[in-house]
């Protein structure tokens, strides 16, 4: 079969036929495999779900016990219909996977998912896969987008907050892997003093924690930072939220906060200027410029198709460097932000 009749997209996503099943379906299937817990790629409604143990235990701390039908955990090889199927770590966020096809015939085919190449201490390390074909993200596609070192970044959050310590710096950062990466982070950087988390990051920090995860002395974000002692947990100077947060009354809890937001997209400082932004933290969880060009070299795919992103560059990279590719122009995604 060609890679074409293998897998295609359809309305409802990127579907496997002689597998029949989908994978991160855009609305609700009889059958599903997610890559990973953000909300633009796991969905609620499917018959049934296929994926890691820690993916599909963050869909229920998502959308509840009964987010599925049934669920089934992504252990080693999976027979599925003409096809084997695996899940390999992909570097994105706590469970999340690359997914490989492998039919009874035909070429082998890779779904990277979201990915990251630069270790992050919040979740298992990205693991190249030899495929034929690899289906990739191009989020940050284009030759701009050259994410410095996390722990740099890191380090600048601490030196303001040394250099301002009368101002709480308020971080945004979304809820699944994002947060609990810079508080991750702000620990090996040295700040061993109580974190201020907003409610909404409370359940998925308490279930990094129970994976073993050591994120260190967490209170709530509760009240506003007025007392002068700042041994006590209400004027915690870092604060982390929520990016939507920002444009609530939440914020006005905080007297002078130093507004931060951990992105990629934080390389535009455009962006951080329109959402006024004072200390933009340039922290992303999927892979830059650099790295996507390097995944490609490194796995030498026959062929690379690309979901979502910046595509015209990829493929203008894909052009010059011989690689066949082509855009699948998903839409859905990136729903959650960066």
């Amino acid at each position: 079969m060609r890679a074409d009749e293998i897998v295609y997209p359809t309305e409802a996503g990127l579907y496997c036929a002689p597998g029949d099943f989908y994978i991160d379906p855009l609305r609700p299937v009889a059958r599903a495999l997610v890559t990973h817990g953000h909300a633009d790629h796991a969905r609620p409604g499917h018959g049934a779900v296929l994926a890691t143990r820690q993916t599909l235990e963050i869909m229920a701390i998502r959308y509840g016990e009964e987010f599925t039908a049934s669920r089934q955990i992504a252990d080693g090889p999976i027979r599925i219909g003409q096809t084997t199927v695996s899940f390999h770590p992909a570097g994105h966020v706590l469970g999340s996977a690359q997914i490989l096809i492998v039919p009874d015939k035909g070429p082998r085919i890779l779904i990277s998912g979201d990915y990251c190449r630069v270790p992050n201490p919040v979740c298992a390390p990205w693991e190249p896969v030899p495929c034929d074909i690899l289906i990739t993200e191009a989020t940050f596609g284009l030759p701009i987008f050259r994410h410095p070192d996390p722990m740099a970044e890191a380090r600048r959050l601490i030196a303001s907050m040394a250099e301002f310590p009368d101002r709480p710096h308020l971080v945004g950062a979304y809820a699944l892997g994002k947060a609990q990466r810079v508080i991750a982070l702000a620990r090996a950087a040295g700040h061993a003093a109580p974190i201020a988390i907003h409610g909404a990051l409370k359940r998925l920090c308490d279930y990094h924690a129970e994976q073993g995860i050591d994120l260190g002395p967490l209170v709530a974000a509760t009240e506003p930072a007025t007392k002068p002692n700042p041994a006590d947990h209400d004027t915690a100077q870092l604060v982390l939220a929520p990016p939507s947060a920002f444009a609530s009354p939440w914020v006005q809890r905080f007297r002078d906060p130093v507004l931060c937001y951990a992105s990629g997209w934080m390389t535009v400082r455009a962006r951080a200027r329109q959402r006024g932004i004072e200390l933009p933290l340039v922290i992303s969880d999927h892979v830059d410029w650099p790295q996507l060009t390097a995944t490609i070299r490194e796995l030498a795919p026959t062929e690379v198709w690309i979901t979502h992103g910046a595509e015209d560059g990829l493929l203008r990279w894909c052009e010059i460097e011989g690689f066949a590719a082509r855009p699948l122009r998903l839409i859905g995604y990136e729903d959650e932000p960066e």
